[in-house]
Parts: C-alpha cells; structure tokens; sequence
C-alpha cells in the first residue's frame, strides 16, 4: 500500500471544525416566533476568524475548557471568535479574516466585521484578564480553551438582544438539543481536567452535558464570574474576582 493512500488522522482542530458544521447545519431553519425578529449565526458568516481560531489555538488536548453563553452583539457577532472583542481578537491573538453579512441583516444590529466600532465589555475584561496573566496567547491556549455553548444571536424588532436563558422552553428545546451535543463532542476531543462556565448558565450547561457523557475521568465542573457590564458584581475589578475564582477551583 502506497504512502499516500494511508489517510492520516484528523487533527483536533479538523474534528472541532467538524462539530462546528454539524451544529450549524442542525440549527440552521430553526423558527422562533416574536418578540425575536431576527437570529445571527456567526459560525456561518464569520466562519473564516472562527477557523483561524480553532486552527491557531485549538489543535490540542486542553487543560482548561472555559464556555460562554451565546455571541454578544459587538463581539462574536462580528468576528466569530468567543467574546471577540475586536482590539483582543486582532491585536492580541492576531487574528483577522473577512466576515460576510448574515440574512437577513437587522437594520440596528449591522455587522462590520473588524471595522465595528463598537467594543465589547464582557470580551474587553476576559480577554484583558488573560492578556494580563499571561502575556501572550500562545501561553495562555497551551493549557486553556474557550468556546461558546450556543453560537445564535437572537434579537427583538427594536434590537434589543435576547439571551437564551429568556426564550420559551419549546423554541430552545432543539436548539439546547444541538448545542449538548456540539458541547459533547468538545469535551470529548479536549478532555479537559476542568470544565468552567463563565456564568450561571454556562455551568449548568457542563454539568447537564458532563453528566450526560458519563466519563470515567470527568472533568471538574466550576463557575466565574460573568464578565457582563449588566452584573453590578462584574462592574467591581471583574478580573480580580475571577482569578480568586479560579484559584479557589485549583485551575490557577
């Protein structure tokens, strides 16, 4: 048998990129009915940042798996990474790519790409944490990953965000069915030590999926802070009360 007709392995990011087009294609054609006029994907339409990011920093077993919620409006939404805050995305982890538009486009919720203007506070505040800590981000995604649970961006008429946690029962039911799914198979490729959420939700999200997997070694399930500028809590030296959290759980 000749070399080339060996097919080699998939590496970690090629199955991360794999997940990530399942989850899409099962949450793709989802309705949800009003207040939510109008739903991003940016795994879609910011696909190229989101692969620079999982080819960059994803292509390894992890120490640390840290999970968010959903896209915020001014950070994922627009770059396709994690609490992509743009300066954080760009400047620190060197990422860059082109971002289409989503359709339909909500007229109050555009998406720029790298050009938006806007910052994201909850990125800005994560992403800083760890820029602070460890320098650069080649050390810090040695041992740490982080992913979001679910990738929509839902919106009301007004354009007003809809996080998950406000959508009717029946309308999430499939899309929570997905997103365990999606979150499964990253626990299962990373096989992290710790399972973090960063926020109530996102725990809640690792402990169902966790115990759903039944491991024999299962990752250690804790909790930050959320960095959001909406929790007074968060408002009050976010990073610092996020490292006491995570050296509390033994991640730092």
């Amino acid at each position: 048998m000749s070399q080339a007709s060996v097919s080699s392995p998939l590496s970690v990011s090629d199955q991360l990129l794999e997940a990530t087009d399942t989850l899409c294609r099962e949450l793709d054609g989802l309705a949800f009915s009003e207040p939510t006029a109008c739903v991003y994907n940016p795994l879609v339409y910011a696909r190229a940042p989101h692969e620079q990011y999982l080819r960059r920093f994803g292509d390894s077993k992890k120490r640390v798996l840290m999970l968010g919620m959903n896209p915020g409006p001014f950070g994922m939404a627009q770059t396709g990474v994690p609490f992509g805050e743009i300066a954080a995305v760009r400047d620190w982890m060197g990422i860059e790519a082109p971002v289409a538009k989503p359709d339909p486009e909500h007229p109050k919720r555009p998406v720029e790409g790298f050009d938006c203007p806007k910052s994201e506070v909850s990125g800005r505040r994560l992403w800083g944490c760890f820029a602070e800590r460890f320098g650069s981000p080649e050390k810090f995604f040695a041992e740490h990953f982080v992913v979001n649970y679910c990738p929509l961006v839902w919106m009301e008429a007004g354009g007003k965000n809809r996080t998950p946690d406000k959508l009717p029962v029946g309308e999430m039911a499939p899309v929570t069915a997905a997103c365990d799914r999606y979150l499964g198979r990253v626990i299962e490729l990373l096989e992290p030590e710790f399972a973090v959420g960063v926020g109530a939700f996102a725990e809640q999200c690792l402990g169902r999926v966790i115990d759903e997997l039944a491991l024999e070694s299962p990752p250690k399930l804790g909790r930050i802070l959320h960095p959001s500028p909406a929790s007074p809590a968060a408002n009050r030296d976010w990073a610092g009360a996020a490292t006491k959290q995570l050296e509390a759980l033994g991640v730092w």
